[in-house]
């Protein structure tokens, strides 16, 4: 991959602001990542001077310090699940304090129980509340426990408080008693010429004859539902696809993967332009999450015309899909049953592609996202 120069990225001028919070990108996998990757240069493009503060291990396949005029900060950090967050973002705040930025905005809640610290430490805060996590099936108490507690220094440390979803917003009046501002996540802009099903051979798979689903191995994901519904009843001749891997390999991770088989296939992590031939050839895109903030991978296939299929939690139904679209969290049956459903319809949303276009766009969020900085 090219690289840019510093002095080719930013100029002299404009605001400076730290993120901090995720692994790094372009091509790393999960959800703040996709949201930044997409946000960040947009900032730039406004007349932000952003730094993003990236976790080493995970930026070996790129050599470059910037990327669409966004520079990066390499900081070291273990990894591992329990620790990684919180020692490198520890690290970043103080780098991110020592480099004299203006604003630093964290990702996620766990990173934000450096808040206050970064407040004490002269900058203006802003955190995005992307979901709540502590309510994940893979944290022990001690991690659930830390992770609400980091939820509540992130909210109540933040000058401002973003969250993407109304359910959130509502969460964060209710449990704080704190307006936050709703800035819901955008569509991806896949790079020129993505979709081709020319790539799809070599994945194993047949346009319009698999189901797909993109994302990391964590139990919320619920990979299981899936797999039993679609063995239940499977389409004559379709597959279910999975894209996306555990961060760290467990018994859950490990439990899935047992289950690969002629018609169940792991593809691993994907970058964009195979995830768009994905997005844009499946038969169908199934999501049945027990829980999400505002799914980027959702908004992803809608915005290729991807009929989906999702559970009935709330930010699921924030999207007002068709009646259809939805089933019961954790019904199996319901699940098959949508499934036959869907396979016997065959078309493309195509209206809907156009919709969430629209409706989901990463340069407003930009602009909103900008202008939430401006008035700090």
């Amino acid at each position: 991959m090219s690289a840019e120069s510093p002095e080719q990225a930013q100029g002299t001028a404009g605001l400076k602001v730290a993120i901090v919070g995720l692994r790094g990108f372009p091509d790393v996998q999960g959800g703040v990542e996709r949201h930044v990757e997409s946000l960040a240069p947009l900032l730039v493009q406004q007349g932000a001077r952003v730094t993003v503060y990236v976790r080493e291990p995970y930026m070996r396949h790129f050599a470059g310090d910037v990327w669409q005029g966004v520079r990066f900060c390499r900081i070291w950090s273990p990894v591992g699940k329990s620790s990684e967050a919180l020692v490198h973002t520890l690290l970043a705040v103080l780098a991110a304090a020592w480099q004299r930025n203006e604003v630093i905005h964290f990702q996620a809640i766990g990173p934000s129980f450096f808040a206050p610290l970064a407040r004490l430490l002269g900058m203006k805060v802003v955190m995005t509340h992307h979901s709540q996590n502590y309510l994940s099936q893979k944290w022990g108490k001690g991690a659930r426990l830390f992770l609400r507690t980091a939820e509540r220094f992130g909210v109540l440390g933040a000058h401002r408080v973003v969250v993407i979803s109304r359910h959130l917003q509502q969460w964060v009046a209710h449990a704080f008693g704190k307006d936050a501002v709703l800035i819901p996540n955008g569509v991806t802009v896949f790079p020129a010429g993505s979709g081709d099903a020319d790539l799809l051979p070599a994945m194993g798979l047949a346009g319009a004859r698999y189901l797909l689903h993109v994302g990391r191995l964590v139990p919320e994901k619920r990979h299981h539902d899936l797999i039993d519904a679609f063995l239940r009843r499977p389409p004559p001749g379709w597959k279910l696809a999975f894209a996306g891997a555990a961060d760290h390999a467990d018994a859950y991770s490990a439990s899935v993967l047992a289950r690969a088989g002629d018609n169940v296939v792991f593809l691993g992590r994907k970058n964009a332009a195979e995830l768009a031939s994905l997005y844009a050839h499946c038969g169908m895109f199934v999501l049945p999450s027990s829980l999400e903030g505002l799914p980027i991978s959702l908004l992803e296939a809608l915005s290729l015309g991807a009929p989906s299929i999702v559970s009935d939690i709330e930010p699921h139904l924030e999207m007002q899909l068709p009646a259809e679209s939805y089933f019961p969290l954790g019904d199996v049956d319901a699940l098959a049953e949508r499934i036959t459903h869907f396979a016997q319809i065959g078309a493309r949303w195509d209206d809907w592609a156009e919709r969430v276009r629209r409706d989901y766009d990463w340069h407003a969020v930009a602009r909103n996202t900008h202008a939430l900085y401006a008035a700090l």
